[in-house]
């Protein structure tokens, strides 16, 4: 109690500012509530964002007192609060994003398809500056796939990031002594070098995961050219154009041409674009700036830019850890 209430009284003190973000003090997390970025009318059309790298892990900060949600819990939040919204008639998916944890992204790619089915309403990828690996595999969740002019997508592909200091640690005179029952407990140990039996076991694994990535794109991009598949999903990145030529988007342009493209889908002839944002939430981007009930020009928001413990699968495009 004392100590809360020494807490309590450091956050009070004059001259100190604390946001407690989206995920409020100790992680509770506010209501979201409904912003106006543009447009008029009762029938609404949700933006919704994704970006940078996609986790289904809060990031905490602050000491651990400030929690941001994940992105998959963030996703779940607001299409659930949509879902209830009978005058949402069609959703934007913006996505800046290099990809992140495999299961995240099927996590986010799941719920888009689940929300589509309930409700039934149209769903329009706008691409950002990057949208490649898992930003693009959930891209695939929408009915159409809008790339920017700069946009870079694509990698398609599943990579796995490990290290082995054996050398380094036997320069300093340090040895691996680890003790295991069971002949692969140590599998993909940074302390020394797998063994050919353990590479098979890693590849058959991501070979899997590939293969799920490559289903979910081909049944989302019906067009694609089957004489192209393995080169298309080779883990190669795209610039628009290439892409558009190779049938993984649909068209190109701007975030302000998407939202059209979703309000003709939907057969509407006027719409308010809607985000949703909690109460004094610090997101790095400029769809959360707009305070209250004041608008945002859509043409700013185009000019929005947007690790766990151990080893993880990955549908993650990241050039400057990998190059």
């Amino acid at each position: 109690m004392r100590r809360a209430l020494l807490l309590l009284a450091v956050l009070g003190t004059p001259g100190c500012f604390v946001s407690l973000g989206a995920g409020g003090l100790f992680g509770r997390p506010r209501p979201l509530e409904e912003t106006t970025v543009g447009g008029e009318g009762r029938a609404k059309i949700l933006l919704l964002k994704v970006a940078e790298v996609i986790s289904d892990e809060p990031t905490r900060h602050a000491f651990g007192l400030i929690e941001e949600e994940s992105t998959v819990a963030r996703v779940h939040s607001e299409l659930e609060k949509a879902a209830d919204d009978d005058r949402v008639k069609a959703v934007v998916l913006r996505i800046d994003s290099p990809g992140g944890g495999v299961t995240a992204s099927d996590e986010v790619w799941s719920n888009l398809v689940r929300f589509k089915k309930k409700r039934g309403v149209p769903v329009v990828a706008s691409l950002g500056d990057v949208a490649a690996s898992g930003g693009y595999y959930i891209a695939c969740a929408a009915d159409r796939i809008v790339a920017h002019p700069t946009t870079m997508t694509g990698s398609i592909g599943v990579i796995l990031l490990n290290f082995n200091v054996e050398g380094l640690l036997g320069k300093i005179g340090v040895r691996n002594e680890t003790f295991k029952a069971g002949a692969h407990k140590d599998l993909l140990s940074p302390f020394r070098g797998a063994t050919p039996e353990e590479r098979r076991i890693v590849q058959s694994i991501l070979d899997s995961l590939h293969a799920r990535f490559v289903s979910v794109v081909r049944e989302s991009r019906p067009k694609l050219d089957a004489g192209r598949i393995t080169e298309l999903t080779d883990g190669r990145i795209f610039d628009a154009s290439q892409a558009l030529d190779a049938g993984l988007v649909d068209g190109i342009g701007s975030l302000r041409d998407a939202v059209a493209l979703a309000q003709k889908a939907a057969g509407l002839e006027k719409a308010r674009v809607v985000m949703y944002r909690r109460a004094d939430e610090r997101r790095e981007n400029l769809y959360s700036r707009a305070d209250g009930p004041a608008q945002v020009n859509l043409l700013a928001l185009d000019l929005a830019a947007v690790a766990g413990d151990g080893p993880r699968f990955m549908y993650l495009w990241a050039p400057g850890l990998l190059r």
